[in-house]
């Protein structure tokens, strides 16, 4: 389910349930109900990407597998280049009398790369846990 989405489901199904439900006892346990069911729905979207995640993974084409290589090399040569190169080229170009070099915006590269980094660390509490073969 979209976590927008959560918030207005949560209100409304909270107005249904002080309706149906003026008892404390009973409004506590269709809460708790609602509140499950909300969770389940979000578990099945999540093993279902996964599912796909595994599909695309193991497809032989490098354009469908390697897509997610694709963006990490890509986030990671930004992000030395933000924080390591460009300074040492400022250095560089100022100590030569060159026109300094570019600066490149590091938040979508920090985003991208921080998602990333918590897929892959999910996949490392996976091989610990040994569900991995």
């Amino acid at each position: 389910m979209n976590p927008l989405l959560l918030g207005p489901v949560f209100e409304l199904g909270g107005k249904i349930i002080d309706r149906l439900f003026p008892d404390p006892a009973a409004k506590a346990a269709a809460e708790l109900e609602l509140l499950k069911l909300t969770q389940a729905g979000d578990l099945q979207t999540v093993l279902g990407q996964l599912e796909i995640n595994a599909r695309e993974a193991a497809h032989p084409s490098i354009f469908v597998a390697g897509w997610r290589p694709f963006v990490g090399w890509t986030c990671g040569i930004g992000l030395v280049y933000a924080t390591v190169g460009h300074n040492l080229l400022a250095w560089l170009a100022q100590a030569k009398g060159w026109p300094a070099p570019p600066a490149v915006d590091a938040d979508i590269l920090i985003y991208t790369l921080g998602g990333l980094l918590g897929i892959g660390g999910l996949r490392t509490l996976e091989k610990v846990k040994g569900v991995t073969k």
